[in-house]
């Protein structure tokens, strides 16, 4: 693990807090496997005893669960509430979710809304759509923002400094079509902002293709909706009409947003 850091202001990282959150996020990124503890000690560098006792601490607490050994650790259900806190006391999400509902009904794909954090995406609505089941997106998960639609929706409304932020030194494939090469992605981008919206052809899923535009509630954009539709239905024209439902869900959740919050426009 890194040494301490100094933080803004002038003041140093608490090592022990610095541990707890990495080790919140291993289990949160492990979804469904839970892990024994030799596993997570060896990814956090963290002495098995001192590994042993902050999991044995955050399960007391209810942010940490075992399995029926008592050797196998997932996240907790403390988490979960934390997260719904989170997502309830947003005002961008409590705006933006009639629109993808209204959106949802009349086009009766799926639609969600995300929030750049870092270099990933984080899906804090999901609409799915009644004619396609497939899991592949909850509220909560993050994807690398390079690789979505609403990612890159978002990656194109920044300069060329404020790119480097949030793209990792690696671009990782998730599928065959994922963009890895830096100069194709920034062309991509370029073509975005022409555009007017980003495009997934596969990026992140096979079978998908999405379309996401950015909320411009706040500058640069820091949330963006998008919808995924499966190849095999979608048509130039069923292109056409999503996009321009998806801005006049813009204007709406924009205007929404800002007769709210007038300081979210200046932000």
């Amino acid at each position: 693990m890194a040494a301490p850091a100094d933080l803004p202001g002038g003041v140093r990282e608490v090592k022990s807090a610095a541990r707890t959150l990495e080790l919140l996020e291993l289990l949160a990124a492990r979804q469904n496997r839970p892990a024994r503890l030799r596993e997570l000690s060896e990814a956090l560098e963290m002495p098995r005893s001192s590994c042993h006792a902050l999991l044995r601490t955050l399960a007391k607490y209810g942010w940490v669960r075992t399995d029926a050994s008592g050797t196998r650790y997932g996240i907790g259900i403390r988490a979960l509430l934390a997260g719904t806190t989170y997502l309830d006391t947003d005002r961008c999400v409590r705006i933006a979710k009639p629109a993808l509902d209204t959106l949802g009904e009349h086009l009766d794909e799926t639609f969600h809304l995300g929030r750049l954090a870092g270099s990933d995406v984080v899906y804090l609505v999901t609409r799915p759509s009644g004619q396609y089941l497939r899991p592949y997106s909850r509220v909560g998960r993050r994807l690398p923002a390079y690789s979505t639609a609403l990612g890159k929706a978002l990656l194109a409304e920044l300069d060329a400094g404020e790119l480097d932020e949030h793209l990792p030194a690696e671009l990782a494939p998730l599928t065959p079509h994922t963009l890895t090469d830096r100069a194709a992605l920034e062309r991509d981008l370029e073509e975005a902002r022409e555009r007017g919206y980003a495009v997934d052809r596969q990026e992140n899923s096979l079978g998908l293709r999405c379309f996401a535009l950015p909320l411009h509630y706040s500058s640069p954009a820091t949330d963006a909706i998008s919808c995924s539709v499966p190849l095999a239905r979608l048509t130039p024209a069923r292109e056409s009409d999503i996009v321009a439902a998806m801005r006049e869900a813009r204007e709406t959740i924009d205007q929404a947003a800002v007769a709210i919050d007038p300081g979210l426009s200046d932000a």
